[in-house]
Parts: structure tokens; sequence; C-alpha cells
């Protein structure tokens, strides 16, 4: 199961969350916290993921995220679920690597997409890791050779926390230097869904790999667009 705490000032939203987790399969609501400062303080005492509003009566949530990064490895992931849409806001808490940003109000249904990717995605970081560890049957092979060198592993691009490079190569085999395509086109392309390509989207234009641009349709709204930047096709 994966320990959840939710934060948010607003307890009757702490508790409309926890009945939405709770109904997520594989997901534990493990404690709830008004304020910035308990959520750090109960974060250190086993939670896997924080639903965090950015919101709060004593600290804002980008320095909850701050505190919570201090932990190091033992930290949790953070999914930020706030009404707050401001550029400034959205993009400190993604340089805080969240594993997602969702604004409410949003229903049941979005929360558990977002979930399920979520877990899908810290499987693969499992496995990852995993496939990075010496099985016994290894071990036992170096000692039979007379050598318990063990090779240096192969060096990777740091990726956020709730990313795998797995996923992130082949969102990006996706896009090209010429052609703009949208989140749906990758996610249809690479194999995942459309909430993951575009966490992987958002990161790759963080890290200047990918363009942006905004068509406007029929009805104004805009729609987000992504191709290879040029110095990373090259």
């Amino acid at each position: 199961m994966i320990r959840v705490l939710i934060c948010d000032d607003d307890a009757a939203a702490r508790a409309l969350h926890g009945r939405f987790v709770a109904a997520a399969p594989g997901f534990a609501v493990v404690g709830s916290a008004g304020t910035g400062t308990a959520a750090v303080t109960q974060a250190q005492a086993g939670v896997d993921l924080v639903l965090l509003d950015m919101r709060l009566p004593d600290i804002s949530g980008v320095e909850v995220l701050h505190r919570l990064r201090t932990l190091g490895a033992d930290g949790p992931d953070v999914l930020v679920i706030s009404s707050s849409q401001d550029q400034v806001t959205v993009r400190q808490a993604l340089a805080a690597h969240v594993v997602g940003y969702l604004v409410k109000p949003f229903t049941e249904e979005v929360l558990h997409r977002r979930l399920e990717a979520y877990r899908a995605e810290r499987r693969e970081r499992t496995d990852a890791a995993r496939e990075r560890r010496l099985s016994q049957g290894d071990i036992d092979r170096l000692l039979d050779t007379g050598t318990v060198r063990v090779p240096a592993p192969r060096a990777a691009p740091a990726l956020p926390k709730g990313l795998a490079t797995v996923t992130l190569d082949r969102v990006q085999a996706a896009l090209n230097p010429v052609t703009f395509v949208s989140a749906e086109d990758v996610a249809a392309a690479s194999g995942v869904s459309r909430a993951t390509a575009q966490r992987y989207l958002e990161h790759l234009v963080a890290a200047g790999v990918i363009d942006l641009a905004h068509r406007y349709g029929a009805r104004g709204r805009p729609r987000l667009l992504y191709r290879l930047a040029p110095a990373a096709s090259g």
C-alpha cells in the first residue's frame, strides 16, 4: 500500500480528498494536516506520498516542498492539489520536482487517474532500482572467478522524483524537431496515459529539450503543442 498524507487547511477538503484516496486501489490515507509545519512533521513518520495544498495558514506550500526535499531519499513524493494557478506558484512547484499538479476542484475520477499513473511510475522506479542490484547468483559468480570487483553503474541523467528514464526515452522518441504535436499524440505514440505524457513533457520543456507552442481553436481555447528544440535534435 502507498501511504498518503493529505495537507490542506480546509477540513472539508481534507475529508473529501481522504475519501477519494481511500477508494483508490493500492492507496491508504495514513494522516492529515491542516498546516505546513504539521505536514512536514508527519511526513517524517513513514509517508510515501503527500497531497499538498499550496495555500496554508502558517508556511507556504513552496516552503513545505523545500523542507521535504531536505529529507533526501527518505522524503515522500508530492502531488500538489491547489486552486493556485498563477505562473509563479506553478513554476516553483514544478521546480521542486512534484509528481503532479492538480487544480482544485477536481473529481474523484481525475484524482484516481493521476494516482494510478503515479503508482505505475513508482513501480518502474522500483524495478529499475532492483535491476541495478547484484543478485546472490551474480555475487557467487564474481567469487568463483576470483574477483569481487563490482562494475560501476552506468551514468544516467538525474531525473526528478516520479519520472523514469525508460518512459522519458519513449516520450522523447515520439517528438521531432519539425512538427508540433499534442500531448495526446505523444501519449498514443509512446504508449502511456495522457496525464503521464503531460508530466514528462513539462519536465522536458523546463529542461529546454523541447519547444512549446500555443494554438487557438475555434472557441479560443489554447492548445499546447510540442516539438524537439533544434539544439536537442542536433
